[in-house]
C-alpha cells in the first residue's frame, strides 16, 4: 500500500500526449494488492449505499449504464486514502500543468452484469467550473477486458463545441456519435490491465460499452480540478444542482474552497 504516497513519473511524452488528446492510460498506478484492497472496501460501500432496486429491463438507458454512489471519501477513511492520495493528485496536476488540485467529487461506477452502454457525453456539461483544467481519474477495481465495457475515448474531441450542451442519455449518444463520425475523430477503446488507470479531461467526449460478462464491472472515479478553479455562473439546471451538491457555499467568481473541495495530496 506504499504506492499511494509515492511519486508516479510522468514523462514529457506522456504530458504532451495528454495535452493533445485530453486522455491517457497509465499502467501500474496501483499495485495488485492496492486494487484488491480498494475493490473490497469500495464494493462494501456501494452495497451499503445502493438504493437501485429496479431490474435492468425496467430502467432507462442512463440507469442501465451503472450503479453510481458519490463522495465515498466523506464516509470512509479507507476510500479517502485513495481519493486524497498524493499519487493520484500528483498525476492529475502534472497532466494538467497546474501546481495543486482539489477534489470536485468522487463517484463509484459499477456496471452490472448485462448492464447497458454509457452514452457519449462530456462530463463538464454538469460542472459549474470556470476552467478547462479538470480531470477524471477512472480507476478499474479489476482487470477490464473489452467485453466488460471499458472507456472509449474520442481523441482530440475536446476541440468540438457541438454536444457540450447535452446531458447524458439516448439523445447525446445519437447526436454526438453522428458528429464525431462526420468529423472523423479517432475512437480509442482498449482493455485495462490490473492497476492501470486512465485520466481524461472534462470536455473530451467518451462513452463505455455494455458489460457482456457475468461479473460486475467495478470502477472508482475521482474528479479533480485546478486548486485555483472558481465557481462560474451556472449555465443549466444540472450545474445548479452540482453547485448545491458538490460545492455548497461556494460563491460565483471565487475559488471553490469548501469543506467538500479540499486540496488533494
Amino acid at each position: 500500500m506504499n504506492n499511494l504516497s509515492q511519486h508516479y513519473p510522468i514523462s514529457p511524452e506522456a504530458k504532451a500526449f495528454y495535452q493533445e488528446n485530453n486522455f491517457i492510460k497509465l499502467k501500474q498506478v496501483l499495485s495488485p494488492a492496492e486494487v484488491a484492497h480498494f475493490n473490497e472496501v469500495i464494493s462494501a460501500e456501494v452495497k451499503r449505499k445502493n438504493t437501485q432496486a429496479k431490474p435492468l429491463e425496467q430502467r432507462d438507458t442512463y440507469s442501465k449504464a451503472f450503479l453510481q454512489i458519490f463522495n465515498l471519501w466523506t464516509e470512509s477513511e479507507e476510500v479517502k486514502k485513495l481519493v486524497m492520495s498524493k499519487r493520484l493528485a500528483q498525476i492529475a496536476a502534472d497532466l494538467m500543468g497546474c501546481e495543486r488540485v482539489r477534489i470536485y467529487h468522487d463517484q463509484a461506477l459499477f456496471k452490472e452484469a448485462g448492464g447497458g452502454i454509457t452514452p457519449w457525453h462530456a462530463d463538464q456539461y454538469y460542472w459549474p467550473i470556470d476552467t478547462d483544467k479538470t480531470i477524471t481519474a477512472w480507476i478499474p477495481l479489476q482487470a477490464t477486458p473489452l467485453e466488460m465495457g471499458p472507456l472509449e475515448f474520442s481523441a482530440k474531441s475536446q476541440q468540438i463545441v457541438f454536444g457540450r450542451d447535452l446531458e447524458i442519455g439516448d439523445d447525446s449518444e445519437a447526436k454526438i456519435k453522428d458528429n464525431l463520425r462526420i468529423n472523423n475523430f479517432e475512437h480509442v477503446i482498449e482493455a485495462f490491465d490490473l492497476g492501470e488507470v486512465s485520466f481524461h479531461s472534462g470536455w473530451i467526449f467518451h462513452r463505455a460499452g455494455a458489460n457482456q460478462t457475468d461479473q460486475m464491472r467495478k470502477v472508482m472515479t475521482v474528479i479533480y480540478m485546478d486548486a485555483t478553479a472558481k465557481l462560474k455562473n451556472p449555465e443549466n439546471d444540472n450545474q445548479i444542482n452540482d453547485w448545491n451538491t458538490w460545492c455548497p457555499g461556494a460563491k460565483i467568481g471565487e475559488v471553490i474552497d469548501t469543506k467538500l473541495n479540499p486540496v488533494a495530496g
